[in-house]
């Protein structure tokens, strides 16, 4: 067998040679190098698992890592006596097979051997897939580091899998997965699936990396999860390695888009592309058919708006509805426009946007995030049509989103809260803890403790399961509130926005946000007719376009009512003025959370995207950012497409 160790020998030092040469330790890794004691909580015995060769990383301890390249074939001598256990062991293989399993030590989802290192490496020769491996686990202490804690993540996901070294890049990712599979991370798995998903996900891995898939800076499961939100498991199972490969070129824009959270691109204001935005006139459409001859009285610029309600039921579905009446009274026979209605489910989501493709469509409006894994699927297959979806902090490259930042609005409601409440007492409500949601709470919380450095908030959330938050609001002795955004028109309490509860138990309106969605879809379509859609600054390969408008665009405000005392209007109308011109921000100067400053004084002002992935409370906010499982089905849908990273 002497012939054997020298080629394997040979493989060792091609591999030493090309580690050398790429700055990298050219030797096994050993574990206890870079872990300490110290860092371990705990070990726990799993017992003998088949453990897939691919996972091995290096040894447990420093003994005999220089006796093996990084690859774990052998590098001594062929007269030493190291040499001749390994062709012992090999030439044992191949007439008994391994007789007892190696030991190895997980950590971090990568294993490293302390007793069978030889072994290992006769199976690597061999072109083994796994080896049956003494698995002893050790859990890390839990820290900040994402790394961490993306593990602890993945352990409940183990627990019903049982799978090896299946990781993600991102937080949240799990749990995405189970929902897409029709799963959660409580209940065992069955064994069928688990061995589909098992055995699509090393498939899909082998063909990612062929296709250059780590310069994506994605893990083979990142690019699973999000091609798992498009085609369903089994159509990924029972793909050809060239079909799955032409599966992956359709998606490869959405890989890099997800690699990197840069990639979030927001438009702040219309302006921002457009320095002549929002100059809607006459003689500006005339302007454009002469510039873009595409839509005319004939041809029509056809656009297709998808509700999740109808308008007699929903307020959300009513002002959008506004907004796409207000585009036939600006564009008139420029545009036809469709609604499709009650899109509240998987199916009737799809069966919607089929219609829209259907009526062939140039736009299509997605009026919920609900409505984002459709709008995506069918942007891939359609890349001719131009797909909107309402929300924002999505990474999604086909399909761009629009959203108003609410959050300036929070700003000025809070601060008339601080104005009206009587004992420094106010109460929030949120519906669920997704992109922007915290950034609202946040600057209400600011604006009012801007007015009343006493002024504390307690938030509830209306998402959670069985829970009244009003009530529990007013047992706590809190009377002034800021509720739900808007109300349905067969809401008989009509209580939205901020509002206060008098001693007979009825409520008082005192403002709420006002969204003029027929401002901002003549926004969006009046860049497509002018070509500003195109911008060649809009249309970078790899980013994901958020069109993020405030009360400087004209497309979010806020109604104040008449019984408010005309120097509290002015001084609304003041920070409302600071608001437009960039000189107030409620995220500008020192910001405190909860555990600590957040930012200095003298420092920059927030980002819009550190605002928009905004993922703590500030100081003066009582209550806490619920898991998901406390909340409702609704909410729990909402924050497996949307959900903030914490």
């Amino acid at each position: 067998m002497t012939n054997d160790y020298n080629d394997a020998r040979r493989q060792g030092e091609r591999a030493r040679r090309w580690a050398t040469v790429s700055g990298r330790n050219p030797y096994l890794t050993s574990m206890e190098e870079y872990v300490s004691s110290s860092d371990i909580a705990a070990e726990h015995d799993l017992g003998i698992h088949e453990i897939p060769l691919y996972l091995y990383a290096g040894t447990r301890t420093r003994g005999r890592q220089n006796a093996f390249a990084e690859n774990f074939m052998p590098l001594l001598e062929e007269s030493s006596e190291f040499a001749k256990k390994w062709s012992d062991l090999y030439e044992s293989q191949l007439e008994e097979g391994l007789r007892e399993p190696v030991k190895a030590y997980e950590y971090m989802g990568r294993f490293y051997v302390e007793e069978g290192n030889k072994r290992v490496s006769v199976m690597k020769y061999l072109g083994a897939y796994s080896i049956p491996t003494h698995v002893i686990r050790c859990l890390p202490k839990k820290t900040d580091d994402r790394d961490i804690q993306i593990y602890y993540e993945y352990l409940p996901f183990y627990e019903v899998t049982g799978i090896f070294g299946f990781m993600f890049t991102r937080e949240g990712c799990f749990e995405k997965l189970a929902a897409l599979l029709g799963r959660d991370l409580i209940t065992p798995w069955p064994e069928t699936l688990v061995r589909d998903l098992r055995n699509t996900a090393e498939k899909f891995a082998a063909v990612f990396y062929q296709k250059g898939g780590s310069r994506t800076g994605l893990r083979a499961e990142d690019a699973l999860l999000i091609s798992l939100g498009i085609y369903p498991l089994e159509t990924l199972r029972d793909a050809e390695n060239d079909a799955l490969g032409k599966h992956m070129d359709r998606l490869w824009k959405e890989f890099l888009t997800e690699s990197d959270p840069e990639n979030l691109k927001l438009i702040d204001s219309p302006w921002q592309v457009d320095k002549k935005a929002g100059a809607l006139h006459d003689a500006k459409i005339m302007k454009m058919l002469n510039v873009m001859p595409v839509y005319t009285a004939s041809r029509p610029l056809k656009a297709a708006f998808l509700y999740a309600n109808d308008e007699a039921s929903s307020s959300w579905t009513y002002g959008h509805e506004l907004g796409r009446n207000e585009l036939h009274r600006i564009y008139g026979d420029l545009i036809d426009t469709i609604k499709i209605e009650n899109c509240n489910d998987e199916a009737s989501i799809f069966k919607g946007v089929n219609l829209a493709i259907d009526d062939e469509d140039d736009v299509i409006f997605t009026t919920s995030p609900l409505m984002m894994p459709a709008a995506l699927k069918a942007a891939i297959d359609n890349p001719s049509i131009k797909f909107l979806n309402c929300s924002t902090g999505l990474t999604v490259n086909a399909v761009r989103s629009y959203e108003a930042r609410t959050y300036e609005a929070k700003f000025l409601m809070g601060a008339l809260a601080a104005i009206v409440a009587p004992n420094h007492r106010i109460g929030s409500c949120a519906g669920a803890p997704i992109y922007g949601t915290l950034a609202e709470i946040n600057a209400f919380a600011i604006g009012a403790s801007m007015i009343d450095p006493e002024a504390r908030i307690t938030l509830v959330w209306t998402g959670k399961k069985n829970y009244d938050w009003e009530a529990d609001l007013i047992s706590r002795g809190i009377s002034v509130i800021s509720g739900k955004e808007f109300i349905t028109p067969r809401d008989e309490k009509r209580r939205h926005g901020l509002y206060r509860i008098l001693e007979d138990g009825s409520a008082e309106n005192l403002a709420a946000p006002m969204q003029n969605w027929g401002r901002y879809y003549a926004l969006i379509i009046e860049s497509i007719l002018t070509g500003a859609w195109e911008a060649k600054s809009l249309t970078d390969k790899s980013q994901s376009l958020n069109y993020w408008y405030g009360i400087s665009s004209g497309v979010i405000d806020v109604i104040y009512s008449k019984k408010l005392s005309y120097n509290t209007l002015k001084l609304m109308d003041l920070l409302r003025d600071g608001l437009v011109k960039g000189t107030v921000s409620p995220f500008d100067g020192e910001l405190r959370s909860r555990e600590g400053i957040v930012k200095d004084a003298g420092s920059d002002r927030l980002t819009y995207e550190e605002i928009l992935s905004i993922n703590w409370l500030n100081e003066n906010v009582d209550g806490e950012i619920p898991p998901a499982w406390e909340m409702n089905d609704s909410a729990k849908k909402s924050i497996s497409v949307a959900g903030v990273k914490k």
